[in-house]
């Protein structure tokens, strides 16, 4: 299944490479088409993805799944690069595919980007041992928190006897009180016979009134029964047993974990065949292969002495010895090669002195006749820039397209009739292998003939070397990483994460944002974009190595909100979906420590030195906008907010690729902040809203049934969702909490849940205000790319004015 399912995913990303291969060479001039093409290799790249990332998890062959993962990292980064290009050609971190959805008969579902599981599988171990470290530090400092757990306190012997008395005493009364309504009851009725008298009931009517009240109530349940049967086949209610897992997705669980353990057998065999099948090769290959290597070698020292006059200087073990001059050819080859540079050094050396100066006159030429021509955005740019847009050139294609022809090379038409379990195969370990041993073959061989070569050149050319002097390093005292680890974990700067997934992030799609851009309002984002750019930003290039080295690198990230929309919850679920380690230097967590300039440079080094060994690492400054305070109240001036201000900038900037660390800061004030230093920090800014209408019902219903809840009829989910405009997710969170205690859990069966219960509740809460609202949206026009994408929108809409004038000119013209 999983075989055939790679298969089929392979073909769709052979044909999309083919069809992006070409719409690279043509440029394009119309923005629409260019974002609707790029749009659309990005949801097919989803997709190719989320197939992929499916297969990689299941598929059992041990050598399809390195390959696999080669494809995986460059869809990925592909991913990366398309969503780049578009937020470079739109100005906004946000987009929507309504219509390409539509066309393309997806659903908005299946836009959502999977976290890869291997993020986590592949590094489980270590993982769980730094866990277990971090916890040991924090609890031999004394500053482990346990776990909040409801635990009674002893109270005396009198109290504890005079508690049970009441509570036997309100016991019987409450039996008491039941049986003496059981006799008032009986007397009653009693007295009611006795009214009556002789009276004879006639058994007709009475039989009549049965039948009569039967039938009203049969006929009550069969509409009732009815109605919901025609609103589950409308897709207005749930099906019974909705919310009850299925015995085939029980099934398909076992299935997937016997495959992960099957996995891990193949993965050992494959290791162990690894070297066993190297030592095998090395018995028997190996001699031949190294007796091959002297004789290329000595026929190339006796052929360039005869050519040359001299013999050659053989080159060093750092450039790759004898590998480089020998890389797939004959001793002939090599030396016909030599003797062409030889001579295209010397034809070069002499054009170069005649084109130099033409050159130069030209270039000046050039640069005085183009002009300036600045662009919407400020920019200088030419003026072919304005008129046709090209695809940023990819790193990630070319690794894409290496993989797909490995692909067909050996898997695509291989017959695996032999190899029913899917285990290893030893022919391309053998291949792989042989290269591996000549290349070690080559290193002793080099060493051997370097020792010859300077034999020959002693007797024949009576050549003196003078030996390489080698300095002598001074050893320093280095601290380990355990050390620092525990400093920083004591001082409080290495934080625990909170485990919490991004799948917890509760919210809904906005269905509406194309249609709302095509009527120039500018939508705000919904909580499942805000979710897919932490995927994007955050989680892929920190769970991948070769995804952050080669995709567009982003080192710093900002959240940006009202409270309560859930920035913490998903800086913390960055690091539980990646295994990062969490630092947190918000500035009230680091007043105080490493007092001082010489101090606060100590404290980075250590924090930064530790992050880059145990990466990826997340950096979190919370409340942010302290940083970069306009002016510092008195209250704060104590506690030196600004510390890091100076120094952050110096810090992105020594970050390379290959350091797996994310700078991330939340505010619920940017407008406090001084906007041009703010920005020169943090590379990508998202807007956090507060949850929309579709966002607040699937909220309520969610958190109510985590908690305990059980929706039925009586509990109007649509009104409090409707009812709670401007609330958020942690409003939400903290009125489900006060409802729903452990008794009133209890009485839900007697007693339904209602919409007042979380209605009243609510009232004691501020919620966020439009005002509010429209005051982050103000501030983030202000960023670089609000005023880039306002300038481009300002733009747009006098060219359309212009459009229209002279149409409107044309149609007067025409009527005269």
């Amino acid at each position: 299944m999983y075989n055939k399912m790679w298969h089929q995913t392979q073909d769709a990303l052979n044909a999309l490479l083919d069809t992006e291969s070409q719409n690279i060479i043509e440029p394009q001039r119309n923005q629409v088409f260019v974002f609707q093409m790029l749009a659309t290799f990005y949801i097919k790249y989803v997709q190719i993805f989320r197939n992929l990332e499916n297969v990689y998890d299941q598929i059992v062959h041990p050598q399809k799944r390195i390959l696999i993962r080669k494809i995986l990292d460059g869809v990925m980064g592909r991913i990366l690069e398309l969503k780049n290009d578009m937020v470079e050609l739109e100005l906004t971190e946000f987009h929507y595919f309504d219509d390409i959805l539509q066309d393309l008969k997806l659903a908005p579902q299946q836009l959502d980007i999977p976290i890869p599981k291997y993020f986590l599988r592949e590094k489980l171990e270590a993982i769980k041992g730094r866990e277990k470290m971090l916890e040991q530090i924090l609890a031999d400092s004394g500053l482990h928190v346990p776990d909040m757990k409801i635990t009674a306190k002893p109270i005396p012997l009198e109290e504890a006897v005079k508690l049970i008395q009441i509570a036997e005493r309100a016991r019987q009364g409450r039996l008491r009180a039941l049986f003496m309504k059981q006799i008032y009851l009986q007397e009653y009725r009693a007295k009611q016979a006795r009214l009556l008298g002789e009276q004879v009931a006639d058994a007709g009517a009475a039989a009549l009134r049965i039948q009569k009240v039967w039938r009203g109530f049969h006929q009550c349940k069969k509409t009732e029964r009815e109605r919901e049967e025609e609103m589950v086949f409308l897709g207005m209610n749930p099906p019974p047993r909705f919310d009850e897992v299925s015995p085939t997705i029980t099934q398909a669980e076992k299935v997937n974990h016997l495959r992960n353990e099957v996995q891990m057998k193949h993965e050992e065999h494959y290791r162990e065949a690894l070297v066993t099948i190297k030592n095998d090769l090395k018995l028997i290959e190996g001699p031949d292969i190294k007796e091959n290597l002297q004789d290329q070698i000595r026929h190339w020292f006796i052929e360039c002495r005869n050519l040359t006059g001299t013999f050659p200087n053989y080159p060093d073990a750092e450039d790759g010895g004898s590998a480089i001059i020998f890389s797939n050819k004959t001793p002939e080859q090599v030396i016909e090669d030599i003797l062409t540079n030889q001579d295209d050094e010397e034809k070069n050396k002499k054009k170069k002195k005649k084109k130099e100066k033409p050159k130069k006159e030209k270039e000046k030429k050039v640069a005085k006749e183009k002009p300036k021509v600045k662009n919407l955005y400020g920019e200088k740019a030419s003026p072919e820039e304005d008129e046709e847009w090209k695809m940023s050139p990819s790193v990630f294609l070319q690794s894409l397209q290496e993989g797909n022809s490995l692909y067909k090379d050996m898997w695509m038409n291989k017959d695996e009739s032999w190899n029913f379990p899917q285990d290893y195969d030893p022919e391309l370990i053998k291949q792989e292998k042989r290269k591996e041993l000549e290349s070690e073959i080559r290193v002793q061989v080099d060493e051997l003939m370097r020792q010859e070569l300077k034999n020959l050149k002693l007797a024949v050319n009576k050549e003196m070397e003078l030996p390489v002097k080698e300095g002598r390093r001074k050893g320093k005292k280095v601290r380990t990483i355990e050390s620092l680890y525990r400093e920083l974990v004591e001082e409080g700067l290495l934080i625990q994460s909170l485990k919490v997934n991004l799948s917890d992030y509760i919210g809904e799609y906005s269905y509406l944002g194309t249609t709302l851009r095509h009527l120039a309002i500018e939508p705000m984002p919904s909580l499942l974009d805000v979710r897919q750019l932490i995927t994007l930003y955050g989680i892929l290039p920190l769970g991948s190595p070769t995804v952050h080295e080669k995709a567009p690198l982003v080192k710093s990230l900002l959240l940006a909100g009202p409270s309560g929309v859930g920035k913490k919850m998903l800086v913390h679920a960055i690091c539980t979906e990646t295994g990062a380690n969490l630092f947190n230097l918000s500035a009230a967590n680091i007043a105080g420590k490493y007092p001082g300039k010489s101090g606060l440079q100590m404290m980075l080094h250590v924090v930064f030195k530790v992050a880059r060994q145990l990466q990826p690492s997340v950096v979190w400054i919370e409340d942010t906008e302290k940083t970069f305070y306009r002016k510092v109240p008195h209250a704060e001036k104590q506690n030196e907010p600004k510390r890091l201000k100076k120094q952050l900038p110096k810090i992105l900037k020594l970050l390379q690729p290959d350091d797996r660390i994310l700078i991330v800061g939340t505010t619920q004030r940017p407008f406090d902040a001084e906007l041009q230093s703010f920005c020169k920090v943090y590379e990508k800014i998202i807007l956090v809203p507060r949850p929309d209408y579709a966002s607040r019902y699937v909220l309520w219903k969610q958190i109510i049934q985590r908690k305990g809840g059980i929706l039925t009829k009586a509990l109007n989910i649509s009104c409090l969702a409707k009812v709670t405009d401007g609330f958020t997710q942690g409003h939400i969170v903290e009125v489900v909490k006060d409802v729903l205690t452990e008794r009133r859990i209890r009485q839900q069966v007697r007693k339904p849940l209602t919409a007042g219960e979380f209605i009243t509740a609510i009232t004691s809460m501020n919620p966020v205000y439009k005002e509010e609202e429209d005051c982050f949206k103000d501030w983030y026009a202000k960023t670089p790319l609000g005023k880039r994408r306002a300038l481009s929108l300002t733009a747009g809409g006098k060219e359309k004015d212009k459009d229209k004038g002279r149409k409107k000119g044309k149609k007067e013209k025409k009527k005269k």
